[in-house]
């Protein structure tokens, strides 16, 4: 028993983190040609600026900023109001948030230290007040590129479904269940462009959860 905790222990600091940092030099080396093109078809097709970038809550509740290329215009209505996400949302868009390729900028995030290939899922810092208490311990680990919760099989998950493969992934880090959600996620990405996925909204965590909250509903600020 020992020994498999040392393992787990080991891979959890060490060795994730190495592959990570491998991982992520190697692959934007590699797809330096494929951020170009992304950078000028965002430019040209929405505008600037071509990266989005928003506050997400990390690993122990560190707040850092992820940057995604933008796949929504800045239209607004008569009196300046952004328009709904679905007005805003472009062909291209669609295709960058269906193929994932609007996440390749979390490449350098990752080298960073900021995420990991693999982890729970960064969320935006004014979900925090929604999150309940079991939930937080999704926190413990590094946010990741690709999240655990493609081992549901699912193109669409519930944010119930997506928490509970979170926090059961930050409790049993390990390489065997990495490369299953390697894997899991290989098969999700091609169903998430033949159900043209990146179209598909669904609703903050926020607003989510303030229609389902009962009184005695716990929910935690920090953790």
């Amino acid at each position: 028993m020992r020994n498999k905790e040392n393992r787990f222990l080991m891979y959890k600091r060490y060795i994730k983190r190495l592959l990570d940092i491998i991982g992520s030099l190697t692959a934007i080396i590699i797809l330096l040609p494929v951020y170009i093109l992304i950078a000028f078809a965002v430019f040209f097709g929405m505008g600037h600026p071509v990266l989005f970038a928003q506050e997400r809550i990390g690993q122990g509740g560190k707040i850092f900023k992820l940057y995604k290329f933008r796949s929504m215009t800045d239209a607004r209505d008569n009196e300046g109001n952004l328009l709904e996400e679905e007005k805003r949302l472009t062909k291209l868009g669609i295709f960058l948030r269906s193929s994932s390729l609007d996440e390749l900028p979390e490449l350098f995030l990752i080298l960073k230290g900021d995420m990991s290939f693999i982890g729970p899922r960064p969320l935006p810092t004014y979900y925090a007040p929604y999150f309940y208490k079991k939930e937080w311990a999704r926190h413990k680990v590094r946010g990741g590129l690709i999240p655990p919760d493609s081992l549901s099989h699912k193109v669409f998950t519930t944010w119930e479904e997506q928490f509970e493969y979170e926090v059961y992934y930050a409790e049993h880090v390990s390489l065997l269940l990495d490369i299953r959600v390697m894997v899991t996620t290989l098969e999700i990405l091609v169903k998430r462009v033949i159900f043209n996925y990146g179209a598909e909204f669904r609703p903050h965590l926020n607003v989510y959860r303030k229609s389902k909250m009962g009184a005695n509903d716990e929910v935690h600020h920090a953790n």
